[in-house]
């Protein structure tokens, strides 16, 4: 097997998070707006999670979430975990520092993991998904939000081309985010059985680029790629890329977009129980007596 690439450094990524955990509930509101609708997917199923954990937890999103609706009824006891320690300052109990591309926890302990906008940052996404379902029992489900590819898509487009046109080159300084097209083979290939796979876009609008940089900031969703450029963007590359960005995007109110692309990713420990899709040609009913047309073969016409 080959070792998949580094993509982020892990250790500039905590940095960031670090950082960013004082003031990250003045900016979370995608966190919030992700931890929402995981509760809402968990109200819609008729079973109990007695033991479940929250990877990238941040500063408790989720916890909150599921505290305010009916689905706390469905879990007895709620981990929740984070790259950085800063981000789990406060209370409640059950908090730990975990790396989720590193699980510490034994194979089929948990009924539930749920991750919320962290797992985009891990540099081999399929074996992190691998380690979520060997850490549920059989039938346990994985309930995961990660930023996908349409994600600041404006922002990336401005600083490409500020930064050609100043340089004479550019390189990456967004970060890469998985494709929506690519997320039910990415659980197939960790094992899950019944892969679903959504998607929410979500635009927020902003008086100026900056605004939306600092948002990124206190966020803890700044670059930390491992191959970036070795020239900082200096005041005169963030003011062109600015121009640019308000040039190419803004609304006739002034007011620039920024398009945020969550995607869900939802899977079940495999179970012998569990439902599985028909084998081909083992159908008891014609699809053509059902629609109550006339079957015909391949390349045979049909009469007028």
């Amino acid at each position: 097997m080959t070792t998949p690439p580094l993509i982020f450094d892990r250790r500039l990524h905590a940095g960031r998070l670090r950082r960013a955990a004082q003031g990250f509930d003045g900016a979370d509101f995608l966190k919030r707006r992700a931890a929402d609708d995981l509760v809402a997917r968990l109200e819609a199923i008729n079973r109990r999670f007695p033991l479940a954990v929250d990877l990238g937890a941040r500063t408790g999103a989720f916890g909150r979430a599921l505290a305010a609706g009916d689905a706390v009824q469905k879990i007895d006891h709620l981990i929740e975990t984070d790259l950085s320690a800063a981000m789990l300052s406060r209370p409640p109990a059950a908090r730990l520092v975990v790396d989720e591309e590193r699980l510490p926890f034994a194979e089929a302990g948990f009924d539930l993991v749920v991750s919320s906008l962290a797992l985009h940052w891990v540099n081999d996404l399929v074996g992190a998904l691998i380690q979520i379902r060997r850490a549920l029992k059989p039938d346990g489900l994985m309930i995961t939000a990660v930023l996908g590819g349409a994600t600041l898509t404006e922002l990336r487009r401005s600083l490409l081309t500020a930064e050609a046109e100043i340089r004479g080159g550019a390189g990456p300084r967004v970060s890469p985010f998985v494709d929506a097209a690519d997320g039910a083979d990415l659980l197939r290939r960790a094992g899950f059985a019944l892969p679903v796979v959504d998607t929410d876009t979500v635009t927020v609008r902003y008086d100026h680029p900056m605004k939306l940089l600092a948002d990124l900031r206190a966020m803890g969703e700044t670059g930390a790629l491992i191959d970036r450029p070795s020239l900082p963007l200096t005041k005169g590359l963030l003011a062109r890329t600015c121009e640019i960005y308000i040039q190419n995007f803004a609304a006739p109110d002034g007011r620039v977009p920024a398009t945020f692309e969550i995607i869900t990713l939802t899977g079940w420990a495999p179970h012998p129980d569990q439902q599985k899709p028909l084998r081909p040609g083992s159908a008891k009913a014609r699809l053509a007596d059902a629609l109550g047309v006339v079957e015909r073969k391949a390349g045979e016409k049909s009469g007028r």
